[in-house]
């Protein structure tokens, strides 16, 4: 009996442990915290025959008492070159990730891989959402929703309820730790500078993702994206979508958005772009247009596809209009969590606006962003741990509208909304281009405090 080793009690590593052991290989799990959520979630695994390390710290003598040790299983959450796992796979272990696990037992069914800096979740849902309305199953997971290893509890290959297809979100972490995932189509949103405290250089995180794309059978890719648009002329295959036309000769677009505002292919014009109506900005007429394109590859008729789309009731905390104050429109963009997502909501929403920003300060190009700053916002509050950072930023590059400072949202939000009032501002907008750690254990928890402190002031 094979001995592994699966890293971290989170979801993904749970369902990871379960699928293991009952392919009959003698599971270990090892986390380095130790409370009463994971006590309960070690409880569960151990009484199905899987051994539970709490407080047990990721280095090389947590795995000396493991016998017959051949792989280790890593969360997303575990860098890759981590200096145990390095040691690990020198001593001829094998290392994976849980995305792995996962593909080895849903295989069985086509997948949808969408990856991207900024977009994957929006597209991710609404394909979800376009083929689920045309009758197909066709669950979502791995990055957002439900751990792609649960999934493959709840569908083994044997199950009598096998879906059409697997919408699977994934992560540069996720791709990176399991190069054997090749999905019957891909698609690439956007890519940014995100994520380089981890990957190093944008080279590096830009191969990962460029990997998932390869290894599909069917890739479908942003045009309107600078940085994939620039690596175009190194792909010899692909499906590229835009919002602005056909394209050229040298580089023709297989999916387009013309000037009367219809999607169109080769064989002509399909609907109007406007059936996405509770999604604004550019950014999510690109979103619109990977998601059909991918419905369409699958089979699914025009009239389909737009009755998922006019259905789709969008996503909270992305571009999320919450509410009016005022008469200013308020706007809850809390996944705006780096520049390049910060940007594309300052493009979208009714200017001049005032801003909220702030929290755990990413790497990245802060171009795009300032020069918004500049032209679209008249006022912007700072908050949270990177708040003294985005100041100097701002006032070094002179920022020439009203700025505040403060500690935490209870604070910032009504300073915004009386900065807005007083400044005449047609929006408010939650776009932090920061992580929310900081004071937040996620992005959504950052956007439910945003809301619920608007509704209070309403």
């Amino acid at each position: 009996m094979a001995s592994i080793v699966v890293v971290g009690l989170g979801y993904s590593g749970c369902s990871a442990a379960r699928i293991l052991r009952q392919d009959c290989h003698s599971v270990t799990v090892i986390e380095s915290k130790n409370d009463s959520l994971r006590e309960k979630r070690a409880d569960k695994l151990r009484s199905l025959g899987i051994t539970v390390k709490l407080g047990t710290p990721l280095n090389l003598e947590a795995f000396k008492n493991v016998q017959g040790l051949k792989t280790v299983v890593v969360s997303p959450g575990i860098a890759w070159d981590h200096p145990t796992l390095q040691a690990l796979r020198n001593c001829g272990v094998q290392v994976q990730g849980e995305m792995a696990v996962a593909w080895s037992h849903l295989r069985h069914c086509p997948w949808v891989g969408v990856t991207g800096t900024n977009g994957k979740t929006t597209v991710a849902h609404l394909l979800n959402h376009v083929l689920e309305s045309a009758g197909l199953h066709a669950p979502m997971g791995g990055n957002v929703g439900a751990a792609a290893t649960e999934l493959a509890l709840r569908w083994p290959a044997k199950s009598e309820n096998t879906p059409d297809w697997f919408v699977i979100e994934l992560s540069s972490y996720q791709i990176e730790a399991a190069p054997e995932v090749a999905p019957a189509i891909g698609i690439w949103t956007t890519l940014t500078s995100d994520h380089l405290e981890r990957h190093g250089t944008l080279s590096a995180y830009r191969s990962i993702k460029r990997g998932l794309l390869e290894r599909s059978s069917i890739p479908i890719l942003n045009a309107d994206d600078p940085d994939l648009s620039q690596q175009r002329p190194s792909w010899r295959r692909g499906m590229w979508v835009s919002t602005s036309g056909p394209g050229t000769a040298l580089a023709p677009h297989h999916l387009w958005i013309d000037a009367k505002d219809q999607l169109c292919n080769l064989k002509g014009p399909l609907f109007q772009a406007s059936v996405l109506r509770r999604m604004i900005g550019e950014h999510n007429r690109q979103n619109l247009l990977l998601a059909t394109a991918a419905a369409l590859q699958i089979g699914l008729s025009p009239n389909s596809i737009v009755q998922g789309l006019q259905s789709f009731p969008g996503l909270p905390h992305r571009l999320e209009l919450i509410g009016y104050l005022h008469d200013i429109k308020i706007f809850n963009d809390s996944k705006a969590t780096n520049y390049a997502a910060s940007a594309a909501g300052l493009r979208s929403v009714p200017v001049p606006t005032v801003v909220l920003a702030g929290g755990e300060i990413k790497q990245g190009d802060v171009t795009d962003w300032l020069h918004l700053m500049h032209s679209c916002v008249i006022g912007v509050v700072l908050f949270g741990a990177g708040a003294k950072w985005l100041q100097n930023l701002l006032y070094s590059n002179k920022y020439p509208g009203h700025l505040k400072i403060c500690n935490g949202l209870e604070e910032a939000v009504p300073l915004a909304l009386k900065l807005a009032i007083n400044l005449k501002a047609c929006s408010l907008l939650l776009s932090p281009a920061c992580a929310s750690f900081d004071q937040y254990p996620n992005f959504e928890a950052r956007g439910e405090h945003f809301r619920s402190i608007i509704h209070s002031l309403s």
